[in-house]
């Protein structure tokens, strides 16, 4: 009896803990799979010596503009249509969202944006929990094809943007 007292006071301590340890991993391992979308399409661009885009998409067939990022494609131009190259999906809880419609690399490996200039953009995954504290990750692309992750606290614990 004893022994199952202190087992079950042992597993009372360490279940929070594993809580965030996984919930830490689910989030590093979507923003992971979100840069290798983009290094994906980056290279593609440069090996096909053509545009490849990333983009949220609801049919994982055509882009959607004003999708969600959770759902998203990698599409290269091929004759009159598209060839997806890449689906990626993330499972809920966890919430993808960005400030751009789309991230197209030219035939030279940059993504630029409308005016022409190097694209400087910010993807961010979230999950809705206060374990672990730091529940955001932050993808960067900048100066056109430099990604960059980082992990942040959302200023309302628990929440996501």
């Amino acid at each position: 009896m004893i022994t199952l007292a202190v087992l079950a006071i042992l597993l009372s301590l360490a279940v929070p803990s594993f809580t965030s340890v996984i919930n830490a991993n689910r989030l590093t391992a979507q923003a992971n799979e979100l840069v290798a979308d983009l290094q994906l399409a980056r290279t593609e661009a440069i090996r096909r010596n053509q545009r490849v885009t990333v983009c949220p998409s609801l049919d994982n067939a055509t882009c959607a503009a004003g999708g969600s990022w959770a759902n998203r494609i990698v599409i290269a131009p091929v004759g009159a249509g598209n060839e997806v190259i890449r689906v990626s999906a993330s499972r809920p809880p966890l919430q993808l969202s960005g400030g751009v419609t789309s991230i197209v690399f030219r035939p030279d490996g940059i993504a630029r944006d409308a005016a022409g200039l190097l694209l400087s953009t910010t993807l961010t995954v979230c999950l809705p929990t206060t374990t672990p504290q730091q529940n955001v990750r932050q993808v960067a692309l900048q100066s056109g094809a430099r990604v960059s992750t980082s992990s942040s606290v959302h200023s309302t614990p628990g929440a996501c943007p």
